[in-house]
């Protein structure tokens, strides 16, 4: 695929996502799917596919509007699309999750096969993972 093209599957991926469409993101996502969350706190780690998704739907039960992320920044190199990105939502409970983000995505086959998410770990686990 060429660049733009890997550069619209993230696009069309973060789209999806900040409407709360885990149907169309998932489709977007390749069955080897490795997504990796940077630090030391609750969702740390790598998930797979199937542990994304379950993951990102859990989401609405504490954010029912679910978050919105926008894009601002995005350059693309050969498979990697890499991304500067900020987030907002609205907790239950009322308190604003706002986060900044860099996330390093591989595009195979029309597909995100693997995500390096680094963000403001210290933010993420006191409003979202509290």
């Amino acid at each position: 695929m060429s660049i733009e093209a890997n550069k619209q599957v993230v696009t069309k991926f973060w789209a999806a996502f900040s409407v709360s469409d885990f149907d169309t993101a998932l489709t977007l996502l390749g069955e080897d799917l490795k997504w990796w969350v940077a630090g030391d706190f609750a969702i740390s780690g790598t998930y797979s596919k199937k542990q994304f998704g379950d993951l990102v739907k859990g989401l609405l039960d504490d954010v029912p509007k679910g978050i919105r992320v926008t894009p601002q920044i995005m350059t693309a190199e050969e498979d990697r699309v890499a991304m500067v990105a900020e987030s907002y939502g609205k907790r239950k409970n009322g308190k604003i999750y706002n986060n900044k983000y860099h996330i390093l995505h591989f595009i195979r086959d029309g597909k995100i096969i693997e995500a390096r998410e680094y963000m403001d770990t210290k933010h993420c686990n006191e409003i979202l993972c509290s």
